[in-house]
């Protein structure tokens, strides 16, 4: 079908050229993605194989063929256990993309209104304390390693759940729209030790790691110093004010304008950083 060209016994297609080009651009960007890690040395040899694979299977080397794909088949697998995190945050980022975020939006106004005034206290109060709000993709693994409240949001309840005496305070407390779904979780920590030169304490790495995995905001009050930090997308902003942090969730809850695969990419690239 189309015929373009032959190279010596391949008969090759429009549609075998297109095919290549979306092929040969998939890879691209993976590449790209992965440039700067070892999982980019392990991933350009993986290609190779393929190469090597295909051409072996063009020529009918049979036994070359078959011990390239038993190779390629294992590799694959070690490739996705030894870089299960890098994937899982790709993933995350996908579902963060403004397209899939048109299939389902919580109005967050009022949530967030509660969240920052308890907040707001809890820091005049120098209570620490660690809230992740959930945005689409839900932590039910890190939910059930807390206590399961189920309870409806507010100013008081997330006030108590960190009062220094409060069976609840350690652990971070996480909301789901208008539902504290459940209070004292335990949280992946994150391998960021220091931002802007400021050691993080465990609460801080807490709110980070979190942020780095799933597609969540973490809210974090400073038990020393009062002061409110906020983590998203592995991004930790501190210092915040009252209004600021008003500011910052409710526009990370706003459905942002479409910035296409290149935004994407750096925001991996971000996060691998």
């Amino acid at each position: 079908m189309f015929e373009l060209f032959k190279i010596g016994f391949l008969t090759v297609t429009f549609l075998d050229v297109v095919d290549i080009l979306i092929v040969s651009f998939i890879v691209y960007k993976l590449y790209i993605l992965l440039r700067g890690t070892i999982a980019a040395q392990i991933f350009l040899g993986l290609m190779i194989i393929f190469m090597i694979s295909f051409i072996a299977e063009a020529m009918q080397f049979k036994a070359l063929n078959w011990l390239l794909k038993l190779v390629t088949s294992i590799w694959v697998i070690a490739f996705v256990i030894l870089f299960q995190p890098e994937i899982r945050r790709l993933l995350v980022i996908l579902a963060r993309n403004p397209v899939m975020k048109i299939f389902g939006k919580h109005d967050m106004n009022e949530s967030a209104e509660i969240i920052v005034d308890a907040t707001f206290e809890l820091s005049q109060r120098q209570y620490g304390a660690l809230i992740v709000i959930i945005r689409e993709t839900g932590i039910r693994t890190y939910i059930e390693s807390g206590e399961a409240l189920g309870a409806k949001l507010s100013k008081s309840l997330l006030t108590s759940i960190f009062f220094p005496k409060s069976s609840l305070h350690d652990g971070a407390a996480i909301v789901k729209g208008n539902v504290v779904e459940a209070a004292r979780c335990t949280l992946p920590l994150s391998a960021t030790t220091q931002v802007d030169g400021e050691n993080l304490g465990m609460r801080h790495r807490a709110g980070l790691g979190i942020s780095e995995q799933a597609d969540v905001i973490s809210v974090i009050v400073s038990e020393e110093t009062g002061g409110i930090s906020i983590a998203e997308n592995g991004r930790l902003s501190s210092g915040l004010s009252k209004d600021s942090l008003r500011k910052k969730l409710k526009e990370a809850f706003v459905t942002p304008t479409p910035k296409g695969w290149k935004a994407l990419f750096e925001q991996f690239k971000g996060h691998k950083e």
